[in-house]
């Protein structure tokens, strides 16, 4: 579907340019929003004889985007939410959450001027996208925390807060006894190869094996000895 853009819209056009977009799209969000008109010769002729007064127009709005734009500059809203030891929501922020705190803050926005791809599932601070004009846009902070004690340690940090600990720094547990003996003879083992250099260990000294004669005198021993007992 062919459109006359009336104001400028990112990855589309400026205002008065005559684009191709997708029906549904032209449908459900330009035209309902008053954002594009159909291109149909009447539109054209009747946007023509109101170019120079909706530019002006244009020019007012953004001008006092801008103004308001300087004032939210800094802004930073806390929103409390659950969330587990690593820091995941049981839930999610989206664009309707952060409107109604920037509102609450002060400044009257709609949750379609948040710019929000996906819905925000962990602890921290984001950096939100807020459209004041089509021409002007202002980073608000978003501080999702579980209090607004958490919110103001991450707004010093810059760090989300979170219960998750290292288990690598906890204290050792106690080893079972076979466990015990096993790392003990390793912790020898490692102990003398280090006090003997290699080539310097002492070779074990194998046991003489008695003489074929010694052998035979105590059996003929033993067997006068069982001789004289009968």
């Amino acid at each position: 579907m062919d459109v006359i853009l009336l104001e400028r819209i990112d990855k589309l056009g400026q205002m008065g340019d005559v684009v191709k977009v997708k029906s549904g799209y032209a449908r459900n969000f330009l035209l309902p929003q008053k954002k594009a008109l159909r291109a149909t010769e009447e539109n054209k002729k009747h946007f023509d004889a109101q170019r120079a007064q909706l530019e002006t127009a244009n020019l007012e709005n953004r001008a006092e985007a801008e103004k308001l734009g300087k004032k939210m500059s800094e802004l930073a809203v806390i929103l409390v939410r659950q969330a587990g030891e690593a820091g995941q929501l049981y839930g999610s922020v989206n664009a309707r959450d952060i409107a109604a705190s920037v509102t609450e803050a002060g400044f009257t926005i709609t949750r379609q001027q948040v710019e929000l791809a996906n819905p925000i599932k962990a602890l921290g601070l984001h950096q939100v996208k807020v459209m004041l004009h089509p021409e002007v846009s202002v980073a608000v902070t978003t501080n999702v925390a579980r209090s607004v004690e958490e919110a103001k340690i991450q707004t010093k940090t810059g760090h989300a807060v979170t219960n998750e600990e290292d288990n690598t720094a906890t204290a050792p547990v106690a080893a079972s006894p076979d466990v015990a003996v096993e790392a003990a003879d390793k912790a020898v083992a490692e102990q003398a190869d280090e006090i003997f250099e290699e080539g310097a260990r002492p070779e074990a000294v194998p046991e003489e094996e008695p003489e074929k004669e010694e052998v035979a005198e105590e059996k003929l021993e033993a067997d006068s000895g069982e001789a004289k007992a009968e």
